[in-house]
């Protein structure tokens, strides 16, 4: 049986999430359709407002609706630190822990060269650039324990070394108080602040 068109570009357009293969984008397309069209309103609404007011914020690269982030904009948070983790997902569990009082970057991914992802697509240029500011002291990578994210904080580790503020720039790593394999998002907070605590230089 053939679908409708909007209803097959529905499924279709629901398969870009994460996870989502075609019966389950086929079930939240009926159940939006049928049991939520308030709720989908709302989605569609809320997801076009997202698409127009949120960028990339100039300095830490998270989304946000102005130039330069709140965060950024802080007078309260010590410049002298940068940390750089893979997802805002991963900066939302860091400042969860109250442990940290610096300024972040977020890579928007990890190295992964099958899957075509290499540094120009995760701003490594940007972080060199960020980090080599003059104010920076400390660049703290906070990637995942995950062989993508121990690649990626090794790559950038040294190009930190040799690039940002003519080598004299401290970079260190975040303890392995977090499991092997584990990521942020999924970590709580009491070992991501001990992580952090107990960071080494790399």
């Amino acid at each position: 049986m053939s679908l409708p068109g909007t209803l097959s570009s529905l499924i279709d357009a629901l398969r870009v999430l994460p996870g989502v293969g075609p019966k389950s984008a086929a079930r939240m397309a009926y159940h939006l359709l049928q049991r939520d069209r308030k709720g989908a309103a709302r989605l569609s609404a809320n997801l076009t407002a997202a698409l127009e007011k949120l960028h990339h914020c100039q300095r830490c690269n998270n989304f946000s609706e102005e130039p330069v982030c709140e965060t950024c904009a802080s007078p309260r948070r010590d410049a002298r630190q940068l940390c750089v983790v893979e997802m805002p997902a991963d900066l939302n569990r860091l400042e969860e822990t109250l442990a940290y009082k610096g300024l972040y970057f977020v890579l928007m991914g990890r190295l992964s060269p099958l899957d075509g992802i290499g540094p120009k697509e995760i701003g490594l240029e940007r972080l060199i650039e960020r980090a080599g500011d003059g104010v920076t002291e400390e660049v703290i990578l906070a990637t995942n324990f995950t062989a993508e994210g121990e690649a990626t904080a090794h790559y950038a580790s040294e190009l930190l070394k040799s690039r940002a503020n003519g080598g004299k720039l401290k970079v260190s790593r975040i303890a392995r108080g977090l499991p092997a394999g584990g990521e942020l998002e999924h970590v709580d907070g009491m070992t991501i602040a001990q992580a952090l605590l107990d960071r080494r230089v790399v």
